[in-house]
Order: structure tokens, then C-alpha cells, then sequence
């Protein structure tokens, strides 16, 4: 990437993975190149959770603010997709299945999809296995289809958001990692291994699993739970049948909560246990696939879309980093109010472009139509307070 052509900034992002790149996009577009985006690996590397062929975009949520978000999530897509002239979203449809007993309650999504005045249908296991006969259901299984619903392409999405920057003025570096930030009172100095010392008189923090090391200088800790997952590419004997045309998107409302793709990306479908890995740290993560939890997922494939179980093409790693209660992270610091933090708590990619427009916003406007969607992801929210807080990861 470019070289730094100067030592001060109007704003920063450190980070730059999917909100991260995000981020840098928007605040370029109101900045141009007074704008420093800083990443301490590769742009595109495998290190975090940002990197795949696809991520779940849906507007079927648990709350009816997520549902709002996600509204607008899609018209920020749609606005990149149009400036980039590259095809982030595959819309397939979204199929939410509830067996019997499940542990995440219906009502919750029924009730916020309604809430919100977005049509949904509500149907048997019958007419499930009907409409998708991929499916081995279950008498007692009742679905909600959404046909807004789909997939995000991170790898498309990401390496947009960072080449439009640059376009538009910006300068991001990569393999800089910053070892210390110090508040100067109106702005930032930001010290990095390797491209000297920075100022900027706003810093977005968007370093997921290691945000916590880069808030230890300004007297900051989270509650984090970090975990390594997996997903796994299937060479099934028809990857045809699981064609985006096909076959939607899917999440399986119990525990263990599992979801997956059509074909798209590679040779077959894909498919992953949510939060199914064990805790791990961003710098003593392993890379190596975890076969129980892998077998639980074959498993749950065998039994209920045989049709997709075949070899397997690969199973990837990645990081979850996650909030107590599961939700994000997007505010400043109270002590520090030049450093914005955002956090996806696992589950914000289909969110990534426009949490970045909301901080573009927060920091060129000082408001943002979002206002009201964000309040509950303040960073003194009583939960992130808590040095051992309880956790529920359910969503």
C-alpha cells in the first residue's frame, strides 16, 4: 500500500478487517486522504474472522433494532456494490428451522420481523421439506422463511472497501502493527512497530480479538470472550442442489445452533456450529481443525441435509470475540472521547459497511440516523463493567 506522506490525521482506523475496511471506506469518502487505516497483518490474511467467501445477511433478528440496522445495512451495501461495481450480496432467501424445545425462543424473531412490518412466512416441516427437499425434518420442526436473506461476500466486501479508499485519497498501511496509544488531549499519538509515530484527532479502534491489548494504554479492559471456530466446505455428490437459486441460507435455532450456505465459493456447500469452539487467545489460537467439534457438525449434516454430506474440500478457522451479552460494541470512550471502539461480538459482518457509515457519521456529523439502533452498544452499558459477567451467546 501507499507510503505515508505525512504524520497527522484528521482520523484513524486501526484494524482493518471487515468493519475496519468498512470504516476506512466511508470516512474517505467525507475525508479523502486525511485518513490513516493501519492493519498489522496482510490486508486479506487469515489471522481474524474476516476473511471467507460468505457470511449470513439476513433482516430476521432477535430484536426489532437489529432489524432496523440490517435495513440499512442493505442500502449500504447497495451503495458500495454500486460506487465498487462488485457483487457483495447473493440474495437466496433465509430459513430459520425451531426442532421441538428449541433453546432460542421464536417469538423473539416472529415478534421483531412483525414489529417491523417485514413479511415472513411461518411454515410446517412438511411444507419445508416441500419447498427445499434438501431437508430431513422433524414432524414437529416449524421453520420462518424470509426472503430477504442471503449471503455476504467478505472477501469481495472487504477488498472493495479498502481499494475505494484508497481511491478516494486515503492511506492504509499494512503489516503495521501499533504498540501504543496515547491520549494528548484533543488527539492521539499512535505508535506503531516499523512506520514511526502517528497523530490523529480521531481513532477508530477495529481490532476485534485484540482490542483489549490496544486499550490497556488508555486504561481500558472489556470482557471478551474469545473463541476458535471452524467452518467446512462439503464436495457433495449434487453441489447443484445447494445452488443459490436453490437452497437460502439457514440457521438452526437450538443448542448447538448450527447454520450454513448454498454453493457458493468453492466445489459445495458450507456449513459451521455457532459458537461451537473452545476459548482461545488472538496470539495462542490454533489453526488446526478441531475434529469433535467437526464431528458434531457431520453429524447434524448426515441426519438432516443428507444430501450435502461428501468430503470434505476444507475446513477454515477463524476467531470469535465476543461480548457478554453477545451484543456490539460501537461508542467512544467515556475517559477518551477521540477513540471510537467498535466491536461485532461475532456476528457483524452483514452489519460491517454500515457500522463503518455510522462511525463516519459519529465522527464528521457528530450524529447519525442510527442514533436510536446504537444506544444499546454503549461500551458502559452495566454488563461491560462487570470483571466476570455472565454470558449468553445465544442469538
Amino acid at each position: 500500500m501507499a507510503e505515508p506522506s505525512r504524520r497527522e490525521y484528521a482520523a484513524a482506523v486501526i484494524g482493518l478487517g471487515g468493519i475496519g475496511s468498512g470504516a476506512a471506506y466511508w470516512l474517505s469518502r467525507r475525508l479523502g486522504g486525511d485518513l490513516l487505516g493501519l492493519e498489522q497483518f496482510e490486508l486479506g490474511h487469515p489471522n481474524g474472522a474476516s476473511q471467507d467467501h460468505s457470511r449470513i445477511i439476513r433482516l430476521s433478528y432477535h430484536r426489532p433494532d437489529y432489524v432496523r440496522l440490517a435495513r440499512r445495512a442493505y442500502e449500504t451495501w447497495d451503495l458500495l456494490q454500486a460506487e465498487s461495481g462488485v457483487q457483495v450480496v447473493t440474495m437466496t432467501g433465509g430459513l430459520d428451522l425451531w426442532p421441538a424445545g428449541a433453546r432460542i425462543p421464536m417469538a423473539d424473531y416472529s415478534g421483531s420481523l412483525a414489529a417491523e412490518g417485514v413479511p415472513f412466512e411461518t411454515l410446517d416441516a412438511a411444507e419445508t421439506m416441500r419447498r427445499w427437499p434438501q431437508w430431513r425434518l422433524a414432524d414437529d420442526t416449524v421453520t420462518i422463511f424470509q426472503a430477504a436473506g442471503g449471503l455476504a461476500d467478505p472477501n469481495r466486501a472487504n477488498a472493495a472497501h479498502q481499494r475505494l479508499a484508497c481511491e478516494h485519497g486515503a492511506t492504509l498501511l499494512d503489516r503495521t502493527p501499533v504498540s501504543g496509544l496515547r491520549d494528548l488531549g484533543g488527539e492521539i499519538e499512535i505508535e506503531t512497530d516499523g512506520a514511526g509515530t502517528f497523530r490523529a484527532g480521531t481513532v477508530i479502534l477495529a481490532a476485534d480479538a485484540w482490542t483489549n491489548e490496544l486499550l490497556a494504554p488508555l486504561g481500558r479492559r472489556l470482557p471478551l470472550t474469545i473463541t476458535r471456530e471452524q467452518v467446512t466446505y462439503y464436495a457433495c455428490p449434487r453441489p447443484e442442489d445447494f445452488a443459490p437459486e436453490r437452497f437460502p441460507v439457514w440457521i438452526w435455532m437450538d443448542e448447538p445452533c448450527f447454520y450454513g450456505f448454498p454453493t457458493y465459493g468453492e466445489a459445495g456447500p458450507k456449513a459451521a456450529e455457532d459458537v461451537g469452539g473452545r476459548p482461545t487467545t488472538a496470539r495462542g489460537r490454533s489453526f488446526e481443525p478441531d475434529r469433535v467439534a467437526g464431528a458434531r457438525l457431520d453429524g447434524f449434516m448426515a441426519e438432516h441435509l443428507p444430501g450435502s454430506v461428501g468430503p470434505e474440500i476444507y475446513t477454515k478457522t477463524c476467531l470469535y470475540t465476543m461480548t457478554p451479552d453477545r451484543d456490539f460494541v460501537i461508542d467512544r470512550l467515556p475517559d477518551h472521547p477521540s477513540v471510537l471502539v467498535a466491536l461485532g461480538a461475532a456476528h457483524a459482518f452483514k452489519f460491517s459497511s454500515l457500522i463503518g457509515r455510522i462511525l463516519a457519521e459519529l465522527i464528521v456529523d457528530g450524529v447519525t440516523p442510527s442514533a436510536a439502533e446504537i444506544e444499546r452498544f454503549r461500551i458502559d452499558r452495566p454488563i461491560l463493567l462487570e470483571a466476570d459477567p455472565p454470558t449468553s451467546f445465544m442469538v
